[in-house]
């Protein structure tokens, strides 16, 4: 680091309403803070893209406060302590965190974790070991209960949370169908994840693919992505399924009001439950489920794909790419 370097950053413009355009975002060049006392300075090396960003640009009531305007775009990252006033995170430490989409941040270590890049690589962290990892870990296996036996059907399935929950579904020794979109991501979530069969909603008909990947009914839906695919895992709902909420990434660059479920009353029909989580209530818990999924990853049994993107000036069209489906793996942009 120089005296002339400055730090690069993309904050928030504007509020928006469907996809965001460049203008909903500024990019900025700042001086590269000071840690003060009990402060450091994370270089970050990588930053995660996910799809409940766009909720954090919206106002309005949720279960995080919406980003600011002209606030650096909330993100979390990993990255390396290079100047440190806190002696938990010495300098060398490699870190994550909602660090923000910038190229350094500035942090007093509250909700900041260490990570070993000798154990596995960084961007797993962000995948695997990270937020995605841990929410396709508790969504699978504390809200919808998955059993041996059962059928696990898992939209956005080659996306950073979906191919998670399958591959730990297969673990479980559930039957596991996937939803995604292309030959391609539907034959890397059969071929090398191990799923039993993937529906391409963007070629083949889901409501026949769901009635002949799951002829016992759907037992456990995970839902990614809402609207129409939801309406369709709702009509193959077995006696007392369970749908898990986890995102509606379809839904949330609607110019108009978000869709609900039109076949609700299958949950009634078949003793169902429809249950929505945050990740972060979880949170005690994180450790438990990394200690479980490094063991998995150890002995081949869980995979990571990611999808690097360069840059932070990148990100507004790396964003995008979430909610166009170009996405493959978990998404991060390397800084």
């Amino acid at each position: 680091m120089t005296a002339t370097e400055q730090n690069l950053q993309v904050r928030l413009a504007k509020r928006t309403v469907g996809l965001p355009e460049d203008d909903t975002w500024r990019i900025a060049e700042n001086p590269i803070p000071t840690p003060g006392p009990g402060e450091m300075l994370v270089a970050n090396r990588y930053l995660s893209i996910d799809p409940a960003m766009r909720g954090w640009i919206n106002e309005g009531r949720s279960y995080v406060e919406p980003v600011a305007i002209d606030a650096v775009m909330r993100a979390g990252a990993v990255g390396e302590v290079i100047a440190s006033n806190n002696d938990h995170f010495p300098i060398g430490t490699h870190v994550s965190g909602l660090f923000g989409v910038q190229q350094f941040a500035l942090s007093d270590g509250k909700g900041v974790v260490p990570v070993d890049p000798n154990l596995a690589p960084l961007p797993y962290y962000l995948a695997t070991l990270g937020m995605p990892g841990m929410t396709a870990y508790f969504g699978l296996l504390d809200v919808g209960e998955a059993k041996a036996g059962e059928t696990v059907v898992v939209s956005a399935a080659a996306g950073a949370v979906g191919q998670v929950v399958g591959q730990v579904a297969k673990i479980q020794g559930c039957r596991v169908v996937g939803i995604a979109g292309g030959p391609e991501k539907c034959g890397w979530v059969r071929d090398e994840l191990g799923f039993d069969a993937c529906i391409d909603y963007r070629n083949e008909d889901v409501r026949a693919g769901l009635k002949e990947h799951c002829p016992d009914g759907i037992h456990v839906y995970f839902d990614n992505v809402g609207g129409d695919i939801l309406d369709l895992a709702l009509s193959k709902l077995a006696l007392r399924a369970r749908v898990v909420l986890c995102g509606a990434i379809s839904q949330y660059n609607n110019m108009q009001a978000m869709r609900g479920p039109a076949n609700y009353m299958s949950l009634l029909v078949n003793r169902a439950r429809m249950e929505g989580f945050v990740v972060f209530d979880y949170a005690k818990r994180y450790g438990e489920a990394a200690r479980e999924m490094g063991e998995w990853m150890a002995q081949g049994k869980l995979q990571t794909r990611i999808d690097e993107q360069q840059g932070v000036a990148s990100f507004p069209e790396t964003f995008r790419k979430l909610f166009r489906g170009e996405n493959f793996g978990k998404l991060v942009i390397r800084v």
